[in-house]
């Protein structure tokens, strides 16, 4: 029996595609390490997130494309992630340790923004990429209570740079932290910039692939001041389903699509609520109106999470959702929502060029 060639498995897996970058994975260089030993074939596909969606599809496809060859008995695909960095534009500041900066924003307050943020970058932590929160609401932070690290103060090294705080794996900078609990923040717009400016530049942010920014509501000072002053990867639009609140989500989007950031996708939280005892339905605030903005403005609709007291009481206990009911329906929700933005994140990054694939061989 002849053995199989590396050429031979290359060429079948070229028959895998990859939907969303309109490539096959080997083209995509997403295949690593090709190992031949008589009649098994070992390969790693490495994958533009560890949160992609379809990771079980592309490693199910990898295995039956090259075990269709002549001489493979055994086809072994090892599963590893590569994130790739959003290019920082000329005249923008780089952010030291951040390959991705994404904004959750809403065009209003209530709609349950920051909740959405600590919960998609907890859901991100759980698929194994390494995750920031910048909490940019400088008037009203939420992220130290919600992530169970209110009243820790962070360190500073010899050159004030600050480290930040880690509650549940999450990387975590908020103003929070530096202000008394009941101390208002009485500053005006300027200082609120600059704030902003030394959040992202002087923390000291240990090799993220996603900086969650958790934005305060509207299209003011502060989003002005992140779309002038770094590379976002992209917007995350967070609505609930009734009119008023989808009239203002509409104009959070525009403001983003007109300062060149890529819409990731819209979310419709609070989309409904399901009554544990009777299994009823009530859609509270209506339903389906994120899907439906999505679909006018031509941009994902990354999910429709439900109403739950669990959200409630997770975020007073500092213990989010998606840590303390990981297997509950909203749970499930967000962790599709985050698998849904890191793939749009991917699918952004995707005009970097890629290297030939290097190939190793044992015979």
């Amino acid at each position: 029996m002849t053995e199989v060639t590396s050429e031979q498995v290359l060429e079948a897996l070229k028959k895998v595609k990859d939907p969303d970058l309109g490539k096959d994975v080997v083209s995509l260089n997403m295949i690593k390490d090709v190992q031949i030993c008589g009649d098994a074939v070992a390969f790693t596909l490495e994958l533009t997130t560890p949160a992609h969606p379809r990771k079980e599809q592309f490693m199910d496809e990898c295995r039956m494309a090259v075990g269709t060859l002549d001489g493979v008995v055994t086809v072994n695909v090892r599963l590893d992630s590569h994130v790739t960095a959003r290019p920082t534009a000329q005249g923008k500041m780089s952010v030291d340790g951040v390959k991705n900066i994404v904004a959750v924003a809403s065009g209003k307050g209530g709609v349950g923004k920051s909740t959405v943020a600590s919960n998609l970058a907890l859901s991100l932590v759980g698929e194994g990429a390494r995750v920031g929160i910048l909490d940019a609401d400088i008037y009203g932070p939420s992220q130290p209570q919600m992530l169970g690290i209110a009243g820790e103060k962070p360190m500073s090294d010899e050159n004030n740079r600050i480290f930040p705080l880690v509650g549940h794996g999450v990387q975590v900078m908020s103003m929070g932290f530096l202000v008394e609990e009941d101390s208002p923040v009485i500053w005006r717009g300027p200082m609120v910039m600059k704030a902003l400016v030394q959040f992202l530049g002087e923390t000291k942010w240990e090799d993220l692939d996603y900086l969650i920014l958790d934005l305060p509501p509207g299209t003011g000072d502060a989003q002005l001041t992140i779309v002038q002053q770094v590379s976002l990867a992209g917007a995350v639009i967070v609505t609930t389903p009734q009119d008023i609140a989808l009239l203002d989500a509409r104009k959070g989007l525009q403001m983003f699509r007109k300062t060149d950031v890529p819409i990731l996708g819209i979310i419709e939280n609070m989309s409904y609520y399901e009554c544990p005892g009777c299994g009823r339905r009530e859609e509270i605030f209506d339903n389906g109106g994120g899907e439906k903005a999505a679909s006018r403005y031509e941009v994902p609709f990354l999910g429709a999470v439900p109403l739950d007291i669990k959200v409630r009481l997770g975020g007073d206990r500092g213990e989010p959702v998606v840590v303390s009911d990981p297997e509950s329906a909203v749970a499930v929700a967000f962790r599709e929502a985050a698998r849904k933005v890191a793939l749009q994140v991917a699918i952004h990054n995707s005009s970097a060029p890629f290297s030939v694939p290097e190939l190793k061989i044992i015979s």
